[in-house]
């Protein structure tokens, strides 16, 4: 089964833009897993602008599933790592200034330091993945780098599902067989929805984990997050 982490940034987002403490984003995220999340993802960017670091730090004594952080892994995160040690880190390539992440890792490129960064975050016993493009020559290069996940970059399918949702799906499908042929586990994330996300999940019989917070929560406005949870784990299973 198909697992469903809420990322909650844009909880945070609404919380910044009044000031104070509502939503309460460590309520919301206890009960995202009450509701059925089976996972719990945020992205602490350096400006804050959504997520913050103190939000991080709570949320970590109160996450019960799996608790998902994302980021570029300069120094700022690597001390986060260590001292919450999450249950997965996903290595995002994006500099400071990008609002939303855009493209996956040029592993190759890239090889020595990831290689470097995902060994010394291994040894604090949290698994790794890679934010990746669908490409198979980056997911080959994943498994050399010693990571144990890749999460696909799935802006460019969401992108492109109306228009012509198997064409849009095939590179996807071809990274995953090569990743699960290598014995890596497979995320997904970036504009899937209650339209594409079906599709999606049946076209890629090995996939582990979605990540989605921009649409549950622009969803959840109209049906409520706990319906809306419940929406999303029908269309993976």
């Amino acid at each position: 089964m198909t697992k469903l982490s809420v990322n909650i940034n844009k909880v945070a987002t609404l919380r910044n833009a009044r000031g104070g403490n509502m939503p309460d984003v460590v309520r919301f995220a206890i009960d995202c897993e009450r509701f059925g999340a089976d996972g719990i993802t945020v992205h602490p960017r350096p400006d804050e602008r959504h997520i913050k670091l103190s939000d991080v730090y709570a949320l970590a004594g109160h996450i019960k599933t799996e608790f998902n952080i994302e980021g570029y892994p300069d120094d700022r995160y690597m001390t986060m790592i260590k001292e919450i040690r999450p249950a997965q880190a996903t290595l995002v390539p994006d500099p400071p200034h990008v609002i939303t992440s855009n493209t996956g890792w040029d592993v190759i490129g890239h090889m020595d330091t990831l290689k470097n960064i995902i060994a010394e975050i291994k040894s604090y016993g949290v698994h790794v993945s890679l934010f990746l493009n669908p490409d198979t020559d980056q997911v080959n290069a994943a498994k050399q780098s010693g990571a144990d996940r890749i999460e696909l970059y799935t802006g460019p399918y969401a992108e492109n599902f109306y228009a012509d949702k198997q064409l849009a799906v095939d590179a996807y499908s071809h990274a995953a067989k090569a990743a699960n042929a290598l014995g890596l586990g497979i995320n997904a994330g970036h504009d899937l929805n209650l339209d594409n996300l079906k599709f999606f999940k049946q076209s890629l019989i090995h996939l582990d984990e979605v990540s989605i917070g921009h649409a549950i929560i622009s969803d959840a406005l109209y049906y409520g997050i706990e319906n809306t949870i419940q929406l999303y784990q029908r269309c993976l299973k």
